[in-house]
């Protein structure tokens, strides 16, 4: 992977953690490149709290790590979070010093909040961790492209039971206070941030959580991209028809009415076609960002919508002693579970979730 570090120099501890990131990324054989190599991987940037400032991406494929200096105390996630919205940022790294020792809070778009402290006297174990925490960044790759095919049989532009069923399983979800509503990115960046966010990945807000359910065959239903999952109405809008997966293009393909100008579908659609397409008894499929006692996880916290998650997902499902009654932990993330129906998956987590996602 390619990555290219944007900090000026400077002196004291944000200026030694830039070299220290720079000696470890080299180190585990990463390249350094300029900032508009259309390959670059991996974008690590120092941002000024007065006025945040998002990379420009060239490329989907690029992720980007914003850092800063910022207090400590209560309610760091709510002060940090918007940080990494108005960055477009993949991930935050919030850097307090707390009673003289330096404390870097990791902040990610699912709401995952973890800490590493600062050792001076073992400063290579400090680094280690610090790289296993971007690492994951380090080996992802976005599934975040759409192939739009206007075929979708007019009987179904208006949904069926199954849709129906989706809409109102969203607003169960909602009733559980399971749905964050989509966050307010007109709120957080400037009209030009916006279009750029939406040119790169067609989205209207940060939203937590989908849902899906099996139509024919291999071909599934599933909640759009940056919508309020509470309120799914329109078919290509809300919810989208998923046919297929192009690992050329790296696109999942969707089948849409051909009157309507359709949204993304949700970026964890890659996940479901693969559980759908190895497990035909499964025929619904719930994320939501919380979590329960005693289940399975992926040991490594890749980021959502990339194949990689998506992989260690398939693979626990797999693993667990019925597919079609799975859940799965995704690690700093969130719950992926799966069942015979929508109402099955409801009858087994209601009462059992706890909202508090575990950070490690």
């Amino acid at each position: 992977m390619r990555y290219t570090i944007l900090a000026p120099s400077r002196d004291g501890f944000l200026g030694h953690l830039m070299d220290g990131l720079r000696g470890i990324l080299d180190l585990h054989g990463h390249e350094p490149t300029s900032a508009d190599d259309p390959e670059l991987g991996l974008a690590v940037q120092v941002i000024d709290p007065a006025e945040p400032r998002p990379f420009r991406r060239q490329s989907r494929g690029t992720f980007v790590v914003s850092i800063m200096e910022g207090e400590p105390g209560d309610n760091l996630l709510q002060r940090a979070y918007p940080f990494l919205v108005r960055t477009l940022s993949n991930l935050l790294i919030y850097v307090t010093d707390e009673d003289g020792r330096r404390v870097l809070h990791f902040i990610t778009p699912e709401l995952g909040h973890y800490e590493v402290g600062y050792d001076r006297q073992d400063e290579a174990a400090f680094f280690q961790e610090v790289y296993r925490r971007l690492k994951p960044l380090a080996q992802s790759r976005f599934v975040l492209d759409n192939i739009f095919v206007p075929d979708l049989p007019r009987e179904l532009w208006d949904g069926n039971e199954t849709t129906r069923a989706l809409a109102e399983a969203g607003r169960r979800l909602a009733a559980l206070d399971l749905l964050p509503a989509p966050f307010p990115l007109e709120e957080y960046l400037s009209p030009r941030d916006l279009r750029h966010l939406k040119l790169l990945y067609g989205i209207g807000g940060l939203s937590y959580g989908n849902l899906s359910a099996r139509h024919e065959g291999n071909t599934f239903w599933m909640s759009a991209s940056g919508i309020d999952k509470s309120r799914m109405e329109v078919i290509g809008r809300d919810i989208l028809l998923v046919k297929d997966y192009d690992p050329e293009r790296q696109a999942m393909i969707l089948s849409v009415p051909a009157d309507r100008e359709p949204r993304r579908v949700s970026v964890d659609a890659i996940e479901h076609w693969m559980i759908y397409r190895e497990h035909p008894e499964v025929q619904a499929i719930i994320h939501i960002h919380a979590w329960m006692d005693g289940v399975p996880s992926t040991e490594v916290n890749y980021p959502c919508g990339t194949y990689e998650l998506a992989t260690s997902v398939a693979e626990l499902v797999r693993k667990a002693p019925d597919p079609a009654a799975a859940v799965i932990g995704l690690k700093n993330h969130g719950l992926t579970i799966t069942g015979r129906s929508l109402e099955d998956i409801f009858e087994r987590i209601e009462g059992r979730i706890q909202r508090q996602v575990p950070m490690s």
